[in-house]
């Protein structure tokens, strides 16, 4: 692992440790750095903030569990997606509780509006595809994950995939 991965992975570890004391909004840049013992500079030499690095740590963590395979249908790709969300639960629940500017619930918006437009435009063969579908779709889902993961249903992935495939089915019949 190169020098800048161990450097990201020390000061991820340490967000995490800090997110099962706290709030993401009580966590400092301050705090992570003495957590992992490592300078500020240090810090904003690889990230631009904490949303930065949570949002890497998603990245990078989510990035593993897809590269095992290359031929994801939708609908695999989020039960994987619930899968892992459920497995971490207690970091991503904070994780998602943030919104606005820069917050993982938007970086996780703009990559699942990505990846459904590539799927539509993928399923439908047209080059331009309905931005507004994909959209929609990725508004519903996003505000879905987190009253999922901020409720207290305690809902298996499975069954929260299974509501979600009967809501699409409501709406395409």
């Amino acid at each position: 692992m190169a020098d800048s991965n161990i450097t990201k992975r020390a000061l991820a570890d340490a967000m995490k440790k800090l997110l099962e004391e706290k709030s993401f909004s009580k966590v400092s840049v301050a705090d992570i750095c003495e957590e992992c013992g490592m300078n500020r500079k240090s810090f904003y030499y690889h990230f631009k903030d904490k949303y930065d690095l949570m949002n890497w740590i998603f990245d990078t963590e989510f990035i593993q569990v897809i590269q095992k395979r290359d031929d994801w249908e939708i609908w695999d790709l989020l039960k994987a997606l619930c899968d892992f969300f459920y497995k971490n639960w207690s970091f991503y629940r904070k994780a998602l509780a943030v919104t606005g500017q820069n917050s993982f619930s938007e970086h996780f918006h703009e990559l699942l509006y990505n990846s459904l437009r590539a799927n539509l435009r993928q399923r439908t063969g047209l080059e331009k595809v309905n931005e507004f579908q994909a959209m929609f779709f990725a508004d519903a889902f996003v505000m879905a994950v987190r009253r999922w993961l901020l409720g207290e249903s305690g809902m298996k992935p499975e069954e929260f995939l299974d509501q979600l495939k009967l809501c699409t089915q409501c709406v395409t019949v």
